[in-house]
């Protein structure tokens, strides 16, 4: 029997580590595969011709390999588009978004509606979720296709395992349970996630070169947040997501944050923060709902043009996100860092601050070293992290083990 586990361990394994090699390079040849697993030939041969068979890769000659003995092209293996499908669900502030994806990663179907988020109620912003997400499932089981994951990211503090969103600034209600509401109406298993942890599974996902081990996101918008890598594997807390940046205390009893509290590095960075100080309003302002990109990018226009409290706004977001920084890298060493979102267009009028206030702190000094990218858009990359998280899993725990071919007939 121990024999029999061990094959089948190995077995899962091997399969596991084909999969991967497939996903993370597109349309290797099996010479490629061998290259980055250290699978044998023949071992690559047997599982992937067991994977064609089953429906899970398919050959393709999208990209040949050519062979450097022989000079013949190679057959490329690549992920069979029809094998499965997943659903993502991104809930930000006044938006929701859902869309379905393939295997092979291609968005084949979306859908977008904005919601006042703010002003609905508990029972409105559950339902409205869960009717999105099952008329684009409705759909796919009409068209006989097999959803087998949805992954969901929310703005906010969630509880991954319990697949909650505990607090979010975006409501009014804690406690929302749309893992257990979304399972409930489809059937299919839910993960629910803080849309900066996704942004961090997308990056490494696209520059693995840079984004690898250790690095953080940093998400520069209406409200502040992060994502953070170590050691390979999104750091979050223990009752919750984690990674609560903004929320870091960076002036005690300072300005008031969207939060409630005082002082927060959002309340000095977050875009309502920089409207508030720019347009020279009291600290304890209430934060405005929403400020539109547009008026963001006039603002840093205005900043730039010329030396006022528009400029000087944008200093004090920078010292702030930099003071933050500091003392994270006090903790875990400098890593690279992507500032990710519509603040981070205005990166040139913060980064002086940024710098400045680094190096005061006890994480800062191996400041040349920190470096920083930027990547204007967060959607894309919230997406991104859904899907890989959500196809990754079934590369793992579905295919990988042996399970049934993809065959849509009656499937949840």
């Amino acid at each position: 029997m121990s024999t029999a586990i061990r094959h089948d361990d190995l077995r899962k394994r091997n399969r596991a580590m084909v999969i991967a090699a497939v996903r993370r390079a597109g349309q290797p040849s099996r010479t490629e595969i061998a290259g980055s697993t250290g699978l044998s030939h023949s071992t690559i041969s047997a599982i992937s011709a067991d994977l064609i068979a089953e429906g899970i890769l398919v050959e393709t000659k999208g990209t040949e390999a050519v062979s450097s003995k022989r000079g013949r092209p190679q057959v490329a293996l690549g992920l069979a588009p029809d094998a499965a499908e997943i659903v993502t669900v991104v809930l930000s502030l006044h938006l929701l978004a859902v869309a379905v994806v393939d295997y092979s990663g291609q968005v084949i179907a979306a859908e977008e509606r904005r919601l006042d988020t703010l002003t609905m109620s508990r029972e409105a912003l559950l339902g409205d979720c869960v009717a999105m997400v099952c008329r684009q499932i409705e759909a796919r089981r009409a068209a006989g296709r097999r959803v087998l994951r949805i992954g969901m990211a929310v703005q906010g503090i969630t509880d991954s395992v319990s697949r909650i969103m505990l607090w979010s600034p975006i409501t009014p209600h804690a406690h929302l349970e749309f893992g257990d509401r979304l399972e409930a109406a489809t059937g299919i298993p839910v993960t629910v996630d803080n849309d900066c942890n996704m942004i961090a599974v997308a990056l490494r996902w696209r520059r693995p070169e840079r984004y690898r081990n250790d690095f953080i996101a940093i998400l520069l918008s209406h409200g502040i947040g992060m994502g953070m890598m170590l050691r390979g594997e999104p750091f979050t807390g223990t009752q919750s997501s984690g990674g609560e940046f903004g929320h870091m205390i960076h002036r005690p009893d300072g300005a008031l944050c969207r939060c409630g509290r005082r002082g927060c590095v959002e309340a000095y960075a977050g875009n309502y923060a920089i409207w508030r100080n720019a347009g020279r309003w009291s600290e304890d302002e209430a934060p405005l709902a929403d400020i539109s990109d547009e008026e963001i990018r006039a603002l840093a226009d205005r900043a730039r043009a010329a030396d006022g409290p528009e400029r000087e706004a944008f200093r004090v977001a920078g010292e702030a996100i930099g003071f933050g920084l500091g003392s994270l890298f006090a903790l875990i060493d400098p890593a690279p860092v992507a500032l990710v979102g519509i603040g981070a267009t205005a990166f040139d009028l913060i980064e002086p601050a940024l710098r400045e206030a680094i190096a005061k702190t006890a994480g800062g000094q191996h400041n040349g070293e920190i470096s920083f990218d930027i990547e204007p858009n967060e959607v894309p990359l919230i997406r991104e992290g859904c899907t890989m998280n959500a196809l990754t899993f079934v590369d793992r725990e579905i295919f990988a083990p042996g399970a049934a071919p993809a065959s849509t007939e009656g499937a949840a």
